[in-house]
């Protein structure tokens, strides 16, 4: 039996809606217009997976809990595989190029290699391509 396709909405909460879509289109991706306003934008990572960038008094409306300072501490890390090396280079250069962060150096396990960077917010997002097992 086949699961049912899924798919994942990732929900963060950003200061500067305007900016933060300036700066993921600026790494090649698009947003939904029908699921895009002053709140809120749809960020399309695939057919399955979307980031939806909420301005952080509207995100408040989703949760009784106070929003987490990414800057300043750690909730998620939001991991997001690439086809090449080169391509999560490539993907982590654009983001250094458009204002992120590098929090960490490359890392090269052999079977995986991963960089991450620092968005505009603090949230932190890992670029890995796993390439064989871990031996």
């Amino acid at each position: 039996m086949t699961a049912p396709l899924q798919m994942i909405f990732v929900n963060l909460p950003v200061r500067d809606l305007e900016a933060s879509k300036a700066f993921f289109a600026a790494l090649g991706y698009a947003f939904n217009p029908t699921f895009t306003n002053e709140n809120a934008a749809c960020m399309i990572i695939s057919d399955s997976i979307f980031v939806m960038l909420l301005v952080e008094p509207f995100f408040s409306g989703f949760t009784p809990k106070p929003i987490s300072d990414a800057r300043s501490s750690t909730e998620v890390i939001t991991c997001l595989s690439a086809e090449s090396r080169n391509a999560v280079d490539a993907l982590v250069d654009a983001a250094l190029t458009a204002g992120a962060s590098e929090p960490m150096p490359a890392r090269d396990y052999g079977f995986m290699y991963q960089r991450g960077f620092q968005d505009l917010d603090g949230h932190l997002w890992e670029i890995a391509h796993m390439d064989g097992e871990p031996g």
